[in-house]
């Protein structure tokens, strides 16, 4: 019935219209009346990019525009029952809505517009320690309808806040220990914003191995009897300890036949695998007994002691504590250190460094020599490369040595093939930063390449380049590692000849891997 009646109303306007033209070609626009009940539907999209959708509507007219009253010169047309859209930046706007008829004339209201984006929603802030760095945390935030994100770690006063995007980790080393509160702010594109506080502990534990290296750490020494115990300068640096800093006990004249002093662990000593504590030792005396005791940290009266007699004067050497059989459950935490046990002191002084649990069994480690008759060299190969160890092929010149690694580069090999071996800690650079290889080659002008890597993510990883001078004799090849990490903890040696050729099934050999400066 609807469809009925509009089609009448057509057929009499049509009539009309044709009636009206057959007496007079003119339509008179001067009777057209102003247009009336201007305005006008405003929406904005809430996704904060300041989408407003306008749906002008009015009567008696032809044509809408709107004045957006943001500064945008030209206004926007819009044809009845039709929508325009603006982008808008957040603030209050005066916006004008003009009808206008097919004569010209105009009719206009003034509707104010609030822009006002919403705040970021589901902020999720993820604070974690960095592996390697007590002193350090990380900081990564997800969020909806956010631009990007600020933090504040919380550390100095009028702190400058530091600006990072959805997917970017930011990271802050703390100068000194204690609790933070760190504040990781969602911000929109205008001033609605979304905050999350969480409260961050930074410790920074004694734990193995005690290496005396750190800034950070406090080595705070508990003396007794006379003994007095202070982190000092490595007095000897060299293949025997390449740290720079060590702990210098100094039992000084007419102290206590058992002066020593203790240092306090971060946490209990974990025996149920490990049972052995090694540390490095330099005595100006050989033959003198070292006593390591451990304590409970709430009964003194709860402790063990062993004894070790050192073999070396006026050098480094590790000596090995046996504590095989210990109580766990006694929660040893303190360890305590005698020099020259049994005996009064006289103003000498003694050194040690890198304290750390054992097995007791050798492991890999800088230098590699291949000469051990204990320990096992275990290579691993990948693109087509073979290494082992093997008898020295010229024993001649800068190496006499039996055993020497050799990689054989099978013929059609990857370009990139070769070997790596793994050591059984990782390598410290804290005072040596350039590594030296002897190497073996049948050809002169070749690339061999050293890169390291970390264990549990060979990601973390560095390389570096060096060419060969010689042929079908020893020379010595270093690779600077100036700047490298050391908290990178890099513990694979990956070996590489003739890098970028394919293998032709010739041997190479290398010896004496060794940390050096």
């Amino acid at each position: 019935m609807k469809k009925i009646k509009l089609i009448l109303s057509l057929f009499v306007l049509t009539s009309f219209v044709l009636g009206c033209s057959n007496e007079n070609n003119d339509v008179n626009l001067d009777a057209l009346s102003n247009p009336t009940n201007i305005s006008a539907l405003m929406t904005i999209k809430q996704d904060n990019t300041g989408k407003v959708t306008f749906l002008p509507r009015g009567e008696g007219l032809t044509r809408y525009e709107i004045h957006y009253g943001d500064g945008t010169v030209e206004p926007g047309f819009v044809n009845p029952g039709a929508t325009i859209d603006h982008i808008y930046t957040e603030g209050v706007f005066q916006v004008k809505i003009v009808g206008v008829t097919l004569n010209g004339n105009k009719s206009e209201t003034i509707q104010q517009l609030t822009v006002s984006y919403l705040a970021p929603t589901n902020l999720v802030a993820t604070i974690a320690n960095v592996p390697g760095n007590n002193m350090a945390i990380s900081v990564q935030a997800t969020a909806n309808l956010e631009t990007y994100f600020q933090v504040l770690f919380g550390d100095v006063p009028n702190e400058v806040p530091t600006s990072f995007m959805q997917g970017e980790t930011i990271t802050h080393t703390y100068a000194a220990t204690g609790t933070y509160q760190v504040t990781v702010t969602a911000l929109s594109g205008g001033a609605a914003t979304t905050q999350t506080t969480q409260s961050v502990t930074i410790s920074n534990p004694i734990l193995f191995p005690v290496d005396f290296e750190s800034n950070t750490l406090n080595y705070a020494f508990t003396n007794f009897g006379g003994a007095n115990t202070i982190v000092d300068n490595n007095p000897a640096v060299g293949a025997g300890n390449g740290s720079a800093k060590v702990a210098k006990l100094t039992k000084n004249n007419g102290s206590e036949v058992w002066a020593g002093s203790f240092l306090e662990m971060g946490a209990p000593i974990n025996f149920s695998t490990l049972q052995k504590i090694k540390l490095k030792v330099w005595s100006p005396q050989a033959g003198i007994t070292v006593k390591m005791k451990l304590e409970n940290l709430a009964n003194s009266n709860i402790n063990t002691e062993v004894d070790v007699t050192n073999s070396v004067a006026n050098g480094w050497e590790e000596l090995t504590f046996d504590f095989t059989g210990i109580n766990n459950a006694n929660n040893y935490q303190r360890i305590v250190i005698f020099f020259n046990f049994g005996n009064a002191g006289t103003g000498l002084s003694y050194y040690f460094d890198d304290i750390q649990q054992t097995s007791g069994v050798p492991v890999v480690s800088l230098p590699l020599t291949f000469e051990s008759n204990t320990l096992t060299y275990t290579f691993t190969d990948f693109g087509g490369s073979t290494a082992s160890v093997a008898n020295n092929p010229d024993a001649t010149g800068i190496n006499t040595s039996s055993k020497v690694a050799k990689l054989i580069k099978g013929n059609a090999s990857q370009v990139w093939a070769g070997s790596y071996i793994e050591l059984g800690t990782p390598i410290d650079f804290s005072s040596m930063h350039k590594i030296k290889v002897k190497v073996w080659s049948p050809q002169a002008g070749i690339i061999v390449k050293l890169k390291l890597e970390n264990l549990a993510n060979s990601a973390i990883n560095t390389e570096l380049d060096a060419t060969t001078t010689t042929s079908n004799s020893w020379e010595e090849l270093t690779y600077d590692f100036t700047g490298v990490v050391n908290s990178n903890n890099y513990q694979r040696v990956v070996m590489f000849f003739n890098f970028g050729v394919a293998g032709t099934g010739s041997s190479y050999y290398f010896d004496d891997v060794k940390l050096s400066n």
